[in-house]
């Protein structure tokens, strides 16, 4: 049997950032071996907090909205369309300066942990 995952059947949790996450894909939930991929919903004028992650890679890739995205030292405008990669380390934060939610789907690879998430 595939590995499959129905997006409307995903209960959406509030994660160490701030942001509101449906777990798509994650190896401790569908049984999947090594990475995860969510979709995270950023309210408009909301900011996720800075946080890091140890040992994940991360790409975001943003599909609604537009913000300002912190990447370390460096901070850039994000809209639809634009996909960022975040090395594990890396200090990071978004925040929606758009009329409407915006959503980013978020690759992990190792999988996303709460352990592994440190704020700043």
């Amino acid at each position: 049997m595939p590995l499959r995952s129905v997006r409307a059947e995903v209960a959406p949790y509030v994660t160490k950032d701030g942001s509101e996450i449906r777990e798509l894909m994650h190896p401790g939930v569908h049984g999947n071996a090594a990475q995860s991929i969510a979709e995270a919903t950023v309210a408009p004028g909301a900011r996720t907090q800075l946080h890091r992650h140890r040992a994940t890679e991360e790409i975001y890739h943003f599909t609604q909205g537009e913000g300002t995205m912190t990447l370390g030292a460096e901070r850039f405008a994000v809209r639809v369309g634009d996909t960022v990669c975040i090395p594990p380390g890396t200090p990071h934060c978004v925040q929606n300066t758009g009329r409407v939610a915006m959503k980013i789907l978020c690759a992990c690879a190792p999988a996303y942990s709460h352990d592994d998430t440190e704020l700043l």
